[in-house]
């Protein structure tokens, strides 16, 4: 095993987790950051930062949404010794109108590419779509397992990505040669309505989910009942606005690019996480 331990921020996020395992499996040493971790790893508490960098001189960077803390963390990093960062980015992050102007994550973004791209280091940006798993262990887990997604997409359709695909792009990019200077925009295959996603969950696990569509304005009642803030209300309905919009049905080419082979079907996650339980009561 390699001495130097590979940072993972987010360690104990959908990706992250995915990668450690992954490089565990091939026996590189990995250090997952995150507020539970030894050493500890807290975004907003920059006293932890040195000793989650501590050897390392490969980091992957989940970044802390609604803060520009990626610039002076890769700082921190390039003079520590980090050689090479991977940055999780996201979709949209360069298409004018995709982001509200008050999205803090699109703020995250723009400003955490321009830090990692003018660092000086070798580094890789990945940005992925609507991730798979928002359906299994995500923010739309709870609709499906009482039965209705309700939200304000309209009738746009998604090309979800896995979040498997997501780590292995990001594997390769921390331990090969190759993938410096990349950006890999991350997509399924093909995109879906969020009718047609749910529509194949119900046939995976014949438990039965409805897509039932919303106005802005419906959605965002809904959630001021459910005891959410105003803002974050407001917030979550602006994430959806480029679904209804058609912006998240093109198809992107970075996995093939990083891993020469197609992404993974969104119906063979659905068999796979409806084989794991994953919508169990």
């Amino acid at each position: 095993m390699t001495q130097q331990p590979i940072l993972i921020t987010g360690g104990t996020g959908k990706v992250g987790t995915r990668i450690v395992s992954h490089l565990r499996r091939m026996d590189v040493a990995v250090r997952a950051g995150s507020r539970s971790g030894t050493p500890r790893f807290d975004w907003p508490d920059q006293h932890t930062w040195d000793a989650a960098l501590h050897g390392s001189r490969t980091v992957f960077i989940v970044p802390h949404d609604g803060e520009l803390l990626t610039r002076p963390f890769v700082q921190r990093a390039k003079d520590l010794g980090v050689e090479r960062i991977v940055l999780l980015s996201g979709r949209g992050v360069d298409v004018p109108g995709y982001a509200g102007d008050n999205s803090a994550a699109g703020k995250t973004h723009i400003d955490g590419e321009d830090a990692v791209r003018s660092c000086g280091l070798a580094w890789t940006i990945l940005r992925p779509g609507w991730f798979a798993q928002n359906f299994s262990e995500g923010f739309f887990r709870d609709a499906v397992l009482a039965g209705e997604v309700r939200l304000p997409a309209g009738d746009g359709a998604v090309s979800f990505v896995d979040a498997e695909d997501i780590a292995a792009v990001a594997v390769a990019a921390l331990t090969e040669d190759g993938h410096e200077g990349q950006t890999y925009e991350l997509s399924g295959p093909r995109a879906l309505s969020i009718a047609e996603a749910v529509a194949l969950i119900s046939e995976a696990t014949g438990r039965m989910v409805r897509y039932v569509p919303l106005t802005v304005e419906e959605f965002i009642v809904q959630l001021e009942d459910e005891g959410w803030p105003k803002i974050d209300a407001q917030a979550y309905a602006d994430a959806i606005a480029p679904i209804r919009r058609g912006m998240d049905e093109h198809l992107s080419d970075g996995v093939q690019r990083a891993l020469g082979r197609p992404p993974r079907d969104f119906a063979g996650f659905v068999t796979d996480a409806a084989a794991a339980g994953a919508w169990l009561d």
